[in-house]
Formats: structure tokens, sequence, C-alpha cells
């Protein structure tokens, strides 16, 4: 009988089609769970395979697409999403576009989730694009507080604020995802605030997003099982 897999993992299949996102949940089997599906997919037939592995396979699928637009577009958009019955969306934590999606998604099991600064970034990206001069850490947490207070149901941030966050009194209830996850040994690629599976979690976390060091292993459940093995 199959072990259940640890949801805590989502797998970022950041591969180029459905037909490969596929061969990888394949691979994977029963190790995994949870997969996030992002934009650059969407071309692809990512929603057609969010889909495929929600209903036919019963994995959880976390659609990472940042929505940010005006309101209205927002709430549309959302609406059109929530339709697929998958589990978590992202948007942009401005909170005018998290309460938008809020709306979108009403009446449904669809958990919004505000990303405040993106892990690829840091204080010099920042500074080019003229956002607010201050501590990158507190910035993060301003944003994921103020998404909560407009009704994100959690945050994408990096590990290195994930602690901060959940310090917040906002916070309680809410879901913490943290990408730039990368385990011990691990290449670091395009993250610049990143941390061990282990540290996430101890950190306050709830899900960590793992992509390339888990597909990209010549055994990919191996490679997921050893990633699960290191969680507290």
């Amino acid at each position: 009988m199959p072990i259940p897999s640890d949801d805590r993992l989502i797998v970022a299949l950041d591969v180029a089609n459905a037909l490969d996102g596929l061969r990888v949940a394949e691979r994977l089997g029963d190790a995994v769970g949870f997969y996030k599906i992002g934009l650059g997919m969407l071309t692809g037939g990512g929603l057609a395979l969010a889909n495929e592995l929600k209903h036919d396979h019963g994995k959880r699928i976390f659609l990472d697409m940042k929505f940010f637009d005006i309101g209205a577009t927002v709430e549309a958009a959302v609406r059109g999403i929530a339709g697929f019955d998958l589990d978590f969306l992202t948007v942009h934590g401005d909170p005018q576009v998290v309460s938008a999606a809020k709306q979108g998604a009403s009446g449904t099991d669809l958990k919004i989730l505000a990303v405040t600064i993106l892990t690829s970034n840091d204080r010099a990206d920042l500074d080019a694009n003229l956002i607010v001069p201050g501590d990158m850490a507190e910035i993060v947490a301003a944003r994921a507080a103020r998404a909560f207070e407009a009704g994100a149901d959690g945050v994408i941030a990096s590990p290195h604020e994930a602690a901060m966050i959940r310090a917040l009194p906002q916070s309680a209830g809410r879901l913490i995802v943290t990408p730039g996850v990368r385990p011990m040994g691990s290449d670091v690629g395009d993250q610049k605030r990143i941390a061990t599976p282990a540290a996430a979690i101890a950190a306050g976390a709830d899900h960590i997003v793992v992509g390339r060091p888990v597909w990209q292993a010549d055994d990919p459940a191996r490679a997921a099982h050893a990633i699960l093995s290191e969680l507290p």
C-alpha cells in the first residue's frame, strides 16, 4: 500500500508544456500529492494539466498566475479559475488586488495567496523598481499584514521572512508558502533569498515549493522523499 504523500512539499512543474508536466507527475507517482503550475506553462496546456492532475489523479494544485490588474479584471479572472476547483491561486499582494480576488473566489474552496516580494528580488532590485526604501524583511512583513487584512488566505514569501510573518497577529490561521527552497547541496539557480526545506518549515512555513531539484533528478521520487525526510 503506498505511503500517503506529505502535502507540505509542493513540486513546481516548471517545464515547457503539459505533456512534459504529466511525465514528471507520472515518474513521481505517489511520492508527491501537490503540484504548482505557473504562468510559463499557461500557453502550453497548463490549465488542462491542472484539471487532469486534480480530477483524474487526485492531486492538489497550486496555480501560480500572480494576477495583477484592475479590480474588475482580477475578480473576473479569479472567478473563471475558481470554476476548475483547484486549491491555491496567487495574486500580487496589493490590498485592492487581494480584495478583488477574494470576491472572485467567493463561494468556492480556492485559497488566494498574496505575493509579497518575489524571491528572485533583492534590495537592489527594489531600488531599481522605485520601491520604498528600508529593510527587505520589514517590507515583506508589512505587505503580508496588509494582504491578510484585505482577506488573503495566505502569502508567498521567502524562507527568510517566514518567521517574521508568522509572528504577525494577522497571520493566525493563514498560510505561508515558501518558494526559494533548496535542499542541501542544490544549485541556487535564479533564487536569491533561499533556505533549506527544514529551515523553511521551522521558520513557520506551511508549504515549501521545490522544482528543479526534484524533477531534474535522475530519480525524482527519490529526490522528493529525500526532501521530505529533512522536514521536522
